[in-house]
């Protein structure tokens, strides 16, 4: 139950399926930095209640009457302590900002999940800025006869 606390990839690569077939806007840049950054984790509360119940019932097998009630109460809050860390920590990316000068002139930043399959996006490529409602990814630019 705890992985389906796990987002969605959010590299430049990948789509949800409401994504898909939806027309999105196109700039074309040069990155000019590339900077690795850490993505934060997940804390919607589904690891903590997890973790709570599992600690709880541990807890509440470990003696009987008011001690294993006090144990169950214990056991449930360390468990969903425990639980949230787990949740974050596991959800957690390792991403890039791209700062990136549009064909305009104008410089613009975008972070992202790395994508461990794809060829890393470095300075001086020259990429996609793809646009859809608010949401952002940078993709290289394909060009014959490079990589």
């Amino acid at each position: 139950m705890l992985l389906s606390c796990v987002p969605a990839t959010q590299t430049g690569t990948s789509y949800s399926r409401s994504e898909a077939r939806v027309l999105q806007q196109v700039k074309i840049g040069r990155v000019l930095d590339v900077a690795e950054v850490v993505i934060e984790g997940t804390k919607s509360g589904a690891g903590g209640i997890v973790g709570g119940a599992v600690g709880a019932i541990a807890g509440r097998n470990t003696g009987s009457g008011a001690g294993g009630k006090i144990a169950a109460v214990l056991g449930g809050t360390v468990g969903s302590v425990v639980g949230a860390k787990i949740e974050e920590a596991t959800t957690r990316a390792r991403g890039c900002e791209y700062t990136i000068r549009l064909e305009k002139g104008e410089v613009v930043s975008v972070v992202q999940a790395v994508d461990p399959k794809a060829v890393p996006i470095v300075v001086g490529d020259e990429v996609k800025l793809l646009s859809q409602g608010g949401n952002y990814r940078v993709t290289r630019l394909n060009v014959a006869g490079r990589r």
